[in-house]
């Protein structure tokens, strides 16, 4: 498939070139140029599952890890071919995918897509290591190297990283805001070492996906390293990140209809990602984007005016951005055309008081503690089904309760167990590089260390 930059179509790449690049030389985002109709495979997919699974678990013939590899395959045949083949897309999701999603149905009208089974216990270790692998598979392939830069809210970085680790033809240099990430987040960017190196930024995160836009845009920069990215602006991060919409409808053997998919949302490369899916075939009844009070995309819903904003620091913090850089690409979905956008997407806006409720409700009503994140989407959910008008809604839960162990014990009393391979992270020195927010400070550190 070919893939164009969303400020000009007729900037056009390979999967090659357009993961290795991450921004267009436009400044632009690199998007799919065509459509491909899956709904059959879709469908296909479910009948074939559904029979082999029967009503229980206990009579299933066929795993979630199978299922998911399975979906992880054939969507990526149809998006990544010819140019990779089939054997090559093979092992990158073998080598990928060891973790799934869990499928979690909590009552009639209301689900669980859990997505913190992977190593780092985040939802962005879907794309982060489909991308690390995919890179380390190309760049094998013409003995070549690159250095990746990455700006994270809280997660990203910390997935990146892990997936990323002691990959040979490969540097990480990982921005984030100094302060404003957990502290196991910073354990998560800031303890691996080897070929990842943090640089905390005294400022916002906008700051640092500024910063890294910047050094793309930077001809100096690019002349002397192989830049690239592993932001939810790559869309070899993006494109994994359908898989588990997918796996969700195949996987719910009591649903045949269309869902709703309630998603928390902060730079909407996640719900971009599942509207792909919708485009592709998916049956989706609707997209909820559950934000916090960082709400530039509900207030585009509801104003049909865009305007982007300094961010504003909340218990949900990788959700804290001003500028969400893949709102781009959904403009190019939509035509830019905000009531084709608002047929598809609805923003919700939650608050911290409202978060910390939500956490309390949650474990109440169903003995689940889950983190803030995952409680935005559920308080916005709350308030699409009291309104009556969808049947059934999918939560995303991006991230495990105990990375977020304080303000889960502030909402329930009760503190979430630490994952062991994030407990392990606690006693690890944090080693990072201080540094003002300028382009020519991370110019200078990066010619100075890769060239």
């Amino acid at each position: 498939m070919i893939f164009f930059s969303t400020r000009n179509r007729k900037e056009r790449r390979d999967f090659r070139e357009a993961i290795f690049m991450g921004l267009a030389p436009d400044g632009g985002l690199y998007h799919p140029a065509s459509k491909p109709n899956m709904s059959e495979l879709f469908f296909s997919l479910k009948e074939e599952f559904r029979k082999t699974s029967g009503d229980t678990l206990d009579k299933r013939t066929v795993s979630d890890m199978e299922l998911f590899r399975r979906i992880a395959r054939e969507v990526s045949y149809r998006i990544l071919g010819p140019e990779i083949d089939n054997p090559t897309v093979e092992r990158i999701v073998k080598k990928s995918f060891d973790f799934t999603p869990v499928h979690r149905r909590l009552d009639e009208r209301l689900s669980l897509l859990e997505l913190f089974h992977g190593p780092t216990c985040a939802f962005k270790d879907f794309g982060a290591s489909f991308l690390a692998n995919a890179m380390e598979e190309l760049l094998e392939s013409r003995n070549e190297s690159a250095v990746i830069l990455v700006a994270t809210s809280g997660d990203t970085g910390g997935a990146v990283a892990r997936a990323f680790l002691g990959k040979k033809r490969i540097d990480v240099v990982i921005l984030y805001p100094s302060g404003r990430v957990s502290y196991l987040q910073e354990k998560q960017l800031t303890t691996l070492g080897q070929n990842i190196t943090a640089l905390e930024i005294k400022g916002s995160f906008d700051d640092c996906q500024r910063l890294v836009k910047e050094a793309f845009l930077d001809d100096s920069l690019n002349a002397s390293l192989n830049l690239t990215s592993a932001n939810s602006i790559n869309l070899g991060r993006l494109i994994p990140q359908s898989f588990y919409y997918i796996y969700s409808y195949i996987s719910d053997t009591h649903s045949n209809e269309g869902v709703t998919f309630t998603v928390p949302s902060g730079n909407f490369g996640n719900l971009t990602a599942g509207v792909l899916a919708w485009e592709w075939g998916l049956p989706v009844e609707k997209f909820i984007a559950a934000t916090n009070v960082n709400d530039v995309v509900p207030q585009y819903l509801e104003e049909g005016l865009f305007k982007p904003r300094p961010s504003v620091e909340t218990l949900s913090n990788a959700m804290d951005v001003g500028n969400p850089s893949n709102f781009e690409r959904l403009r190019v979905i939509f035509d830019d055309n905000v009531d084709k956008m608002r047929v598809m997407l609805h923003g919700e806006r939650v608050t911290d008081e409202e978060t910390l409720e939500g956490m309390k409700e949650f474990y109440k009503n169903y003995g689940i503690l889950i983190d803030p994140h995952t409680a935005v989407g559920y308080v916005a959910s709350n308030r699409i089904l009291k309104l009556g008008k969808v049947r059934d809604i999918v939560i995303l839960s991006t991230a495990h309760p105990g990375k977020f162990g304080e303000t889960v014990e502030e909402a329930t009393g009760i503190r979430p167990e630490l994952p062991e391979n994030l407990g392990s992270l606690m006693e690890r020195e944090k080693k990072s590089i201080p540094m003002e927010p300028h382009l020519k400070d991370l110019r200078d550190f990066l010619l100075k260390h890769f060239r």
